[in-house]
């Protein structure tokens, strides 16, 4: 170590010093933190942004021209399941999995929500879990108040858990639905379409299961099979667009198993497992079946392609003839999340105000609710609801550095 003097005093080194101070501040910083990182939100678009591409432009053109190349080459191209029209066995199972799961949670979130209070404003739709409502003002759209307070009103199960509906297909390898037959085809929860296609029956949602291949030649489909088996081609309910319009129902869901849990704590942490379940089996579904999404509005549908009706009313839906700009989807578009303020004590009637939101955390609204109940949040949401952080006083807070 060299040393220097200045003036008959020995000194060390500038940057050596400076060194110094910043290992003192580390360790200032270790003794205090609690090692955990926020984790971001995933952020709104505007209405002129596309949403991120699952598989980047380059790739899907590198794929097309391949797909080109090949249709030139007049052979047959061997396809696996589930795009050749048959199941993938191994995941059958996993699909009854989310359905039940399905269920259960909308069983548990029934009762649960009876007894937690859900508001929505009426003017941007957010939600708050909880009673009283937040007092943040992050009300900034077309007709909100110069404020930009919200307007609540009471709401309920759908505010929590919204469903993403989607066209139900006979067959999940034939033509899109078109735009005539919009009002022909039923609609039918994305999360349940889903299931159907890997391999649950549903006695009101028919549809078609192959026993030999679909080989594609030159880039054209080629089915052997017959369009109608043998069992079903004295059943006088078909049409020709294969649905089955005598047993067209409007259900929004299936009848609610009874719980065995009285305790409403209970409930709520069946409705937490559910919950995940739902979306850990939902996610190995999708690794294999195809779920297409509109690049600008939130319309889904589940199967190879999208469909042709004209619907879109998204940025720029002129220049499409108000047909939608299709991509992959991610599971957040088939089970949309609605994040809401988390509340650390519900029964201590303290109200979110405006100036202390930014240590608030957030939660998806479905855990928020079933946290309030008296259910456990696993480790997935620690980061998210922010729980390291002290929430000073409305006095304290500009003594915070």
């Amino acid at each position: 170590m060299f040393l220097r003097r200045n003036r008959s005093v020995w000194c060390l080194p500038q940057v050596l010093i400076c060194g110094r101070q910043e290992a003192k501040i580390n360790i200032f910083r270790a003794l205090f933190s609690t090692g955990s990182a926020l984790t971001e939100l995933p952020r709104r678009f505007k209405r002129s942004e596309r949403k991120p591409m699952v598989t980047s432009m380059n790739e899907l053109k590198r794929k097309a021209r391949r797909e080109k190349h090949e249709r030139l080459l007049v052979r047959e191209v061997t396809l696996s399941a589930p795009e050749n029209g048959l199941l993938v066995q191994s995941l059958v199972p996993v699909a009854r999995e989310v359905l039940a799961a399905r269920n259960v949670l909308l069983d548990c979130a029934a009762k649960v929500v009876t007894h937690t209070p859900v508001y929505f404003c009426s003017v941007c739709g957010e939600v708050h879990v909880g009673d009283p409502p937040h007092k943040i003002k992050t009300c900034n759209v077309v007709g909100s108040q110069m404020t930009k307070e919200h307007v609540w009103e009471k709401g309920g199960l759908k505010n929590v858990l919204p469903v993403v509906e989607s066209y139900h297909l006979y067959d999940r390898i034939g033509r899109a639905v078109s735009h005539n037959e919009r009002l022909q085809v039923d609609r039918i929860p994305a999360i349940v379409e889903l299931c159907v296609q890997a391999g649950v029956d549903f006695l009101e949602y028919p549809t078609r299961r192959r026993k030999f291949p679909v080989y594609c030649v030159a880039g054209r489909m080629l089915d052997f099979e017959k369009r109608f088996p043998n069992d079903l081609a004295s059943v006088k309910d078909i049409n020709e667009y294969g649905f089955w319009v005598s047993r067209k129902k409007l259900i929004q869901d299936q009848k609610y198993k009874e719980s065995t849990h009285d305790d409403l704590k209970g409930i709520a942490v069946r409705g937490m497992e559910a919950w995940e379940n739902m979306q850990l089996g939902a996610t190995k579904l999708m690794q294999k079946y195809m779920v297409q999404t509109c690049g600008y509005c939130s319309e889904v549908q589940v199967g190879p392609k999208g469909h042709r009706v004209r619907q879109c009313q998204a940025f720029k839906h002129q220049m499409r003839d108000g047909q939608h700009a299709w991509q992959e989807a991610t599971l957040d578009d088939l089970i949309p999340i609605v994040y809401v303020w988390h509340v650390k004590d519900p029964h201590g009637n303290e109200v979110l105000v405006d100036s202390l939101k930014r240590y608030y955390g957030k939660l998806p609204a479905v855990v928020e609710m079933f946290a309030q109940a008296g259910a456990c949040i696993g480790e997935t949401y620690c980061n998210l609801m922010r729980e390291d952080i002290t929430v000073p006083g409305v006095d304290e807070e500009k003594l915070v550095v």
